[in-house]
Order: structure tokens, then C-alpha cells, then sequence
């Protein structure tokens, strides 16, 4: 896996309770951005969504100036769906239970605080964050060629179900620029300059190298010829 950085969003108005609440969880996550209030928080979670960096948790009270906290899970939730929550305030409120109990709300803690509770609860929510990232890595380096054939990108292996499929350089360069292309159909003089760095290479030099990947993977083959023009490995639909 990745070296992930664990990021954090505190919302909080009290200046006492968010600067303690930022040293515990500077104890535990990576990176944590600071909010005074549920309005303020909405426009940093969303500049950072336009970025395409993510909160793992938002850390929230719930009575605050400008904005409120559940207002303010209204506007994340238009953007993160599944977006992990742990709410901290001065009391529990029946109706404030109620709209966040179909949210992904990990904990509701009441000040004043049990800092043991709370930062049993951070550390369960870091491994979960970590969990779920090590899960999407796996999926993410991972390309399914067919039912039987996987390529791993990270470490350029061909699987044959669990077994290394064992390639000579030539055959695996042919095959990443297939993987490369994938979905596309790649004309045969691509790969003479992607694999030989030479259009003019001799053509039965091209085709010996392709028959010998060919043969390594006839229980399945994946990769399809288009006659005088050249080859494709198609994308698997996602089920």
C-alpha cells in the first residue's frame, strides 16, 4: 500500500475546545484543517473538493455561528455521499439524533469531554480510513485482462489466476504497451518504436516476439489480432 496521509476537517467555534481538539488529533492523523464554523468549514471542504483532495473525517460541533453543524453536513454530504463524521457538542438533542442517524456518523460525543472515549474512537476511525484506502489500492493496481489473466501495474506482473506468467523483456514491453493502449487497438508500427525504438524493425522480428506472448497466455488470450492493422486488449466491463 501507499504511503497515505490521513487528513482531517475540525469544525468547532470554542477557541479552548478547538484547540484542544486540534492537539489530539494532530496526535493520530497526518493533516488537520481547522474551521470556526459550519460556514467556513462548507467553503474549505468544498475548495478542497474541487482539488481533488479529500477529507477521511470531518470532526464537527453542531451549535455554531453563521452556519450549524447539521446544515453544514448537508452541504458535504451534496459532495461526499459517504462522507465519515464524528460529532462533538455540549448536549445530545433528540432531533439532532434523529437527521444524523442515516448518516455516517461514527460518534456523537458530549462535552465535557472523555478524552480515553475519544481517542479510542480516532484511532477505530484512522484504521478504518486506512482499511478502506489499502482495499481501493489493491483494486486500483489490479487490471482484470479476462477471467483467468490479471496484470498488476505496480510491479508490471502478469497473473495467470495465482501464478506469475513468466515474460522475456521484449514480450513484457509489448504487453505494457498494450496495457497502456488498453481498450484501443494499437497499429503494429507503435510498437516497433515504443518497444525496438525503431519503426523500420524488421517485421518477423515483431511477429516472433508476439507469437511468443501469444503462446503464454492461449489458455485465455486476451490479446486480439485486427488483421493489417494491429492488436487490442479490450476493457473488461465492471460488474
Amino acid at each position: 500500500m501507499k504511503d497515505y496521509k490521513t487528513r482531517v476537517l475540525l469544525v468547532e467555534d470554542e477557541d479552548v475546545a478547538r484547540k484542544t481538539l486540534s492537539f489530539y488529533l494532530n496526535t493520530i492523523f497526518d493533516e488537520v484543517v481547522v474551521a470556526c464554523d459550519g460556514q467556513e468549514a462548507s467553503k474549505v471542504f468544498k475548495k478542497d473538493f474541487d482539488e481533488d483532495r479529500i477529507f477521511d473525517l470531518v470532526l464537527t460541533d453542531l451549535k455554531m455561528p453563521n452556519k450549524d453543524g447539521i446544515s453544514m453536513i448537508d452541504d458535504i454530504r451534496e459532495l461526499v455521499p459517504n462522507q465519515r463524521f464524528i460529532i462533538v457538542s455540549a448536549h445530545k438533542n433528540e432531533d439532532d439524533l434523529l437527521k444524523l442517524i442515516n448518516l455516517r456518523v461514527l460518534g456523537y460525543f458530549v462535552k465535557p469531554l472523555n478524552i480515553d472515549n475519544m481517542m479510542e474512537m480516532l484511532k477505530k476511525a484512522k484504521e478504518e480510513v486506512l482499511a478502506d484506502n489499502a482495499v481501493t489500492d489493491v483494486q486500483e493496481t489490479l487490471i482484470t485482462l479476462n477471467r483467468r489473466y490479471t496484470y498488476d501495474i505496480k510491479t508490471d506482473k502478469l497473473y495467470n489466476q495465482e501464478s506469475i506468467v513468466k515474460l522475456s523483456k521484449k514480450e513484457l514491453d509489448i504487453l505494457k504497451v498494450l496495457i497502456d493502449n488498453l481498450g484501443e487497438v494499437v497499429p503494429v508500427e507503435k510498437f516497433k518504436q515504443d518497444v525496438w525504438n525503431d519503426i523500420n524493425t524488421n517485421d518477423s522480428a515483431f511477429r516472433t516476439v508476439m507469437k511468443r506472448l501469444k503462446d503464454k497466455v492461449k489458455e485465455d488470450d486476451f490479446i486480439i489480432s485486427h488483421k493489417g492493422y494491429g492488436y487490442i486488449i479490450e476493457k473488461q466491463l465492471k460488474k
